[in-house]
């Protein structure tokens, strides 16, 4: 099963990645519920790889989410109708500890 999360997790992030790239995803949600959006994304994100990688990749997933939101934000500087947004990335880290956190209960519940 971790195999599986692990693709799954591969697959939502490239789908992220792809999306991102598109002008036109300023304001497919609008706000406040683009928060909510971000904070989702990446809580989903972050479970899959702590459960497809480990209970011991959690600091690396932080590590990651947390760069890969920055990466996100940072990128849309080239977009043309995007700008990057600090509260985004907030929500993105926010959605990346609560989605680690998650895993990591249900793991242990497992155990």
């Amino acid at each position: 099963m971790p195999r599986i999360a692990l693709l799954i997790a591969l697959g939502l992030l490239a789908v992220y990645v792809w999306a991102n790239y598109q002008p036109e995803a300023a304001g497919v949600v609008p706000p406040p519920w683009d928060k909510l959006a971000h904070s989702i994304g990446f809580a989903a994100l972050a479970g899959l790889f702590v459960w497809g990688m480990g209970r011991r990749a959690w600091p690396w997933v932080l590590a990651g989410g947390l760069l890969f939101a920055g990466w996100d934000e940072w990128h849309q500087l080239a977009l043309p109708g995007r700008s990057p947004d600090l509260g985004d990335w907030m929500a993105d880290a926010v959605g990346t500890l609560a989605g680690i956190g998650l895993a990591l209960a249900a793991g242990r519940k497992r155990m």
